[in-house]
């Protein structure tokens, strides 16, 4: 089975079958699916999410597009869903930086953002799901502060020697649909390069849909074209990749036995 460890579900495009969708993906070969909040309100729809469906779990956060105006009261919120909702919530997400658009929110507001919800990681023993966009030196850095948390750069769009700095930090990398892309040139690098032990898969959906089905609105069922990338990549079989990359998901979650 496959484990989908990214994919927004709580976002208006699944509005029309959300449902019947989710309810679908165990007999589809889909497990389990992380759904990573990006504010207050899609966390506890997240976390609504979680509760209804037993393969779903949420993870909380707020993301740097959407870190506004961020307040204490902010955090606070976060911390409860996740203090409240210990079976459905598995980790603090999605947070980061994001430097790409000018109209985000200034850097040192992210920064600030991104620091509380790493040292409530910390404090709850919760993984974090980093998203790092043309941040990449500002986001290692700031890991490096935090020692003792754990977690995934998802997406993961860095050079192989960042990847290599976070493996030594004991993090995780995960790869979406844009692996598969014919302009995809450091993904597929860091891809060959990585201990398979340290891989995880998303589709981060409804985006990035993978190639054959690029363009359209993406859904966890397509983890297996980014799961045959990867194996192309690595030579070796698709089963191999996706017990490996599945036993890694439940590792980290906390979801194993």
């Amino acid at each position: 089975m496959l484990f989908e460890t990214h994919a927004h579900y709580d976002t208006r495009q699944f509005d029309d079958d959300r449902d019947a969708l989710l309810s679908s993906l165990p007999d589809q070969g889909v497990g389990w699916v992380v759904d990573p909040g990006c504010d207050i309100a899609s966390s506890r729809r997240a976390v609504e999410l979680a509760r209804k469906f037993p393969h779903v779990y949420a993870a909380v956060g707020i993301h740097p597009e959407d870190c506004a105006g961020y307040s204490a009261e902010d955090l606070a919120a976060i911390r409860a869903l996740a203090v409240e909702n210990p079976a459905q919530v598995v980790a603090i997400g999605e947070i980061g930086l994001d430097y790409y658009w000018p109209e985000n929110p200034d850097r040192d507001t992210q920064k600030r953002c991104f620091r509380d919800h790493l040292a409530l990681a910390r404090e709850l023993d919760l993984p974090a799901i980093v998203h790092n966009r043309e941040a990449h030196q500002d986001c290692l850095s700031i890991v490096k502060e935090f020692p003792g948390v754990r977690g995934v750069f998802h997406c993961y769009s860095g050079a192989v020697e960042d990847a290599k700095t976070l493996v030594a930090l004991g993090w995780m990398l995960s790869f979406t649909g844009s692996v598969t892309y014919k302009n995809a040139r450091k993904a597929p690098e860091v891809v060959a390069a990585l201990p398979l032990d340290r891989i995880m898969i998303e589709t981060d959906s409804p985006y990035l849909a993978p190639v054959p089905v690029r363009g359209r609105r993406n859904d966890s069922r397509n983890l297996v074209y980014i799961r045959d990338k990867i194996a192309e990549i690595r030579g070796i079989s698709p089963e191999e990749v996706e017990r490996a990359t599945t036993e890694n998901a439940l590792r980290f979650f906390g979801l194993g036995d």
